[in-house]
């Protein structure tokens, strides 16, 4: 399963893309948990004191975020499925 990385995030990583070893049946934590394993140095970027994603962080699992329409961290993933880790975005028309 891949992870795509944008901004900030990718240059923390010093890639855009992370393969992990999680795949369908496995869960979106366990997906999570291995592109911290991969990538320890995403840890400050992404999670708070308490070890939760921190709040301007969003998450996305195929377009969407998966602790509003799925079960979160015990979200099953699918074949297919596109997981995607973004910073905060600002700026927009004036």
């Amino acid at each position: 399963m891949d992870w795509r990385l944008f901004a900030n995030l990718a240059e923390a990583a010093g890639t855009k893309r992370v393969t992990v070893e999680a795949g369908p049946g496995d869960t979106f934590g366990e997906a999570f948990e291995q592109l911290l394993v991969a990538h320890p140095e995403l840890e400050a970027e992404v999670l708070d004191e308490d070890g939760e994603i921190r709040d301007h962080i969003r998450v996305l699992r195929n377009d969407h975020d998966p602790f509003v329409k799925d079960a979160g961290h015990d979200t099953v993933l699918e074949a297919g499925d596109e997981l995607a880790l973004f910073p905060p975005v600002s700026g927009g028309a004036r």
